[in-house]
């Protein structure tokens, strides 16, 4: 998509002379780290050249005006800026409403109406935080037009507290992290306890970062995830009982092998074990990675994909068939990403293979599925921005 031609859609949409400002924020993928950002654990993910643009003008009314390119039929949803409250027949336009309602009652000061004009380029549904890419593209679009004195870890914290309050997703702070805070040419390595943070070089010379996408709309995703949750709570509260702890992310594997006992619901213990050992994938990922042994980081996301399967239990049929063909076609590692149920994998390959390799996991998904998958590669880029 030419910048230029957003601008010009922009100027017809909302029938003004007025050049918006551009502003862009990426989606992400989680390389490994697996619901963990709840379990106060580590998460790995990196931004893509994926993401959502944004056309922006403050107007002389109070209305706020917001369009979607990728939603035209929905067209020009309004709203004021002093009446802002969640309305379910707005759908994709309650994410950046949330950002404004949330800046608003901060105390920032938004003292007229504003223009929006989105477009994103990332799959509707697959789990690669479209809901965080246009909460973060929203949020810097609004301090730069109202030049609010808010930083980037801020603009984070309130885009999160936006998708859990207003829009009522119960979501860890990964998603708006990545999307804010990733750097191209890195992954990030983030504590979700206490937010510290690295950026990690990822040069991956002759291998590159494939993404396949089930097709499948993660239906189940929401109700499993908070289910996960409660278990994983639960299994927290048993461990206290002896363990002076925080968080499942807490434990090292030894630790979690020693007072596993005290999880005495079976489905729990399983459900804890994947938090703990998937932290500790986490980190030893980013130790091989750091060193440069890729065939490491490949089997420890190999390893995470397992445990997702077996012992958090929110893979799927889909999920499942990509990866195994992806083992089977040479990929380094690949795992599914995202909370699960659908959505999408992530495979390395060596970019030799890429085109065989898309070939052969292609075939295989439609003969078992039925229908087709759609394969992404993709390059990492930096967070959210003006443009």
């Amino acid at each position: 998509m030419d910048i230029k031609d957003l601008n010009y859609d922009f100027q017809k949409v909302f029938n003004t002379a007025i050049e918006g400002l551009k502003f862009f924020a990426p989606g992400r993928v989680n390389l490994i780290g697996e619901h963990t950002d709840y379990n106060g654990g580590h998460v790995f993910p990196c931004a893509l050249s994926l993401g959502t643009y944004a056309i922006a003008s403050k107007s002389s009314s109070s209305k706020i005006r917001l369009y979607s390119k990728n939603f035209e039929d929905t067209g020009i949803i309004e709203a004021e800026v002093d009446g802002i409250s969640y309305d379910k027949a707005w759908d994709w336009a309650n994410y950046p409403l949330g950002i404004a309602k949330m800046l608003v009652d901060a105390g920032f000061s938004i003292d007229t109406g504003f223009d929006i004009m989105f477009y994103g380029n990332i799959p509707n549904g697959a789990g690669l935080s479209s809901s965080a890419s246009i909460e973060l593209v929203t949020c810097v679009a609004l301090k730069t037009l109202f030049q609010l004195d808010i930083d980037m870890i801020e603009m984070v914290k309130l885009s999160q507290r936006s998708e859990n309050q207003f829009n009522g997703v119960n979501c860890g702070i990964m998603d708006q992290f990545a999307s804010g805070m990733c750097k191209k040419d890195h992954a990030l390595l983030l504590n979700t306890n206490s937010l510290s943070y690295k950026h990690v070089p990822m040069e991956l010379g002759e291998i590159s970062i494939v993404i396949a996408n089930t097709n499948k709309r993660r239906g189940l995703a929401a109700s499993k995830y908070n289910e996960r949750r409660t278990e994983c709570t639960r299994a927290l509260e048993a461990l206290q009982r002896v363990l002076d702890i925080q968080y499942l992310g807490d434990l090292t594997e030894d630790q979690f092998e020693d007072h596993c006992y005290l999880i005495e619901n079976t489905i729990d213990r399983k459900r804890a074990k994947h938090a703990v050992y998937e932290n500790q994938r986490a980190i030893k990922a980013v130790e091989a990675l750091m060193v440069g042994n890729i065939r490491v980081f490949g089997q420890l996301m190999n390893e995470s994909h397992n445990s997702l399967k077996d012992d958090y239990e929110v893979s799927a049929i889909e999920l499942d068939t990509l990866v195994n063909a992806a083992w089977d076609n040479g990929a380094i590692g690949s795992r599914m990403t995202g909370a699960g149920f659908g959505g999408c994998t992530v495979s390395l390959v060596s970019n030799s293979d890429i085109k065989n390799f898309i070939a052969n996991v292609a075939r295989e998904y439609e003969a078992k599925i039925g229908y087709k998958a759609d394969f992404y590669i993709v390059a990492t880029g930096d967070g959210a921005r003006q443009i």
